[in-house]
């Protein structure tokens, strides 16, 4: 199943959103994106909250519009859920009845997500009783996000969830939204500024610039694609997918095998289990030869395959096979070590470093 959304809509500001997407229907897409991008314009042109003057919808089978055919269906004949930046929960009911309101939408013969399921998935039980006025930021969206749910939605709008709340309850939250993503097999568009939100969360990744779509493409192509604003971020990152071979009993890392080569990390993870890893490209570093007496564990013979300048001072590096390993270092470094296309070099990277 596909999503296909093409939509023309200009602003007299001088904005206009011009996109012609064809998504995979699983898993999480992020729309990535700083403000002003129009991340938050195509997400309301998908609900219908907003209509294109030119557009055209279509998820699986169902057109939502076809302007051409004059088929416009209102939002609240869109089988979707929707999670905006702050939760707007009814503060008059309690969280059950929040939860209960948004069950009693649905008919009993639509409903496939069940109550109490969603309930343990975002880790709601203890706060059913008490009076949404009361909860954390993180607590209101966790609810604004069960409520959606609970709506049996064929497809589920984020927006930019994480960004009215601080440090801590961002912390807090990301676990659930990963939960979200292992255990659900509802498709999510999730709009975010964020790298580290996208790294950690999406499967498929759309980048865009001033209304235009600049990419789209799985997260480890866009990461690593030297063009896009994702690899151009400070935070720019790789992540991979790998199977956890065991942990060594010497040194307590569990080692996870991936398309780069073996890693290890602080972590106790069990043996079997598929792992997804991020790696900052400001934790990479590139040396010509396996170091000696070093704390660095992770030591990986590489290919460089592409380098790209970022700004005055620094080079992106990608190593080893599309997507590959990216490494941000120093002009300088670039130079004093020879970097060129086809160099054999080693990465390193401290085990620290690697985020799951």
């Amino acid at each position: 199943m596909r999503l296909t959304a093409r939509f023309r809509l200009a602003r007299k500001t001088g904005f206009t959103l011009h996109t012609n997407l064809n998504l995979p229907c699983s898993g999480v897409t992020a729309i990535f994106g700083q403000s002003g991008s129009g991340k938050t314009t195509l997400l309301r042109c998908i609900a219908g909250l907003e209509r294109a003057e030119q557009g055209y919808l279509k998820l699986g089978d169902a057109v939502w519009q076809d302007d051409e055919k004059g088929v416009f269906l209102p939002t609240h004949r869109r089988p979707l859920g929707y999670v905006f930046q702050q939760a707007a929960l009814f503060d008059h009911l309690t969280v059950a009845g929040n939860l209960d309101y948004a069950l009693k939408r649905i008919p009993v013969e639509q409903q496939r997500v069940d109550r109490e399921a969603t309930v343990d998935l975002l880790g709601l039980a203890p706060l059913l009783g008490q009076a949404t006025a009361a909860l954390s930021g993180g607590e209101r969206q966790r609810v604004g996000m069960a409520r959606a749910l609970l709506t049996s939605p064929s497809l589920l709008l984020m927006d930019e969830p994480l960004a009215a709340l601080d440090d801590g309850n961002k912390r807090g939250i990301l676990p659930y939204l990963e939960r979200l993503h292992r255990e659900l097999d509802i498709p999510v568009l999730y709009v975010s500024h964020s790298v580290e939100e996208v790294a950690r969360l999406a499967d498929h990744v759309v980048v865009m610039e001033r209304g235009h779509v600049q990419g789209a493409g799985p997260i480890g192509d866009m990461l690593a694609s030297p063009g896009l604003a994702l690899a151009r971020d400070a935070l720019a990152a790789s992540v991979f997918e790998g199977k956890v071979l065991g942990v060594d009993a010497a040194s307590g890392l569990s080692r996870v095998h991936t398309d780069i080569g073996v890693l290890r990390l602080p972590e106790h993870l069990a043996k079997g289990t598929v792992y997804r890893l991020r790696v900052r490209a400001r934790d990479v570093s590139i040396a010509l030869k396996p170091p000696e007496q070093t704390s660095v564990v992770n030591c990986l013979p590489l290919v460089v395959r592409d380098l790209t300048p970022q700004g005055e001072h620094e080079m992106l590096v990608r190593l080893g096979e599309p997507p590959g390993l990216l490494a941000l270092i120093t002009r300088y470094s670039c130079e004093q070590l020879g970097i060129e296309r086809g160099k054999h070099v080693f990465a390193l990277i401290k085990s620290a470093a690697l985020e799951g």
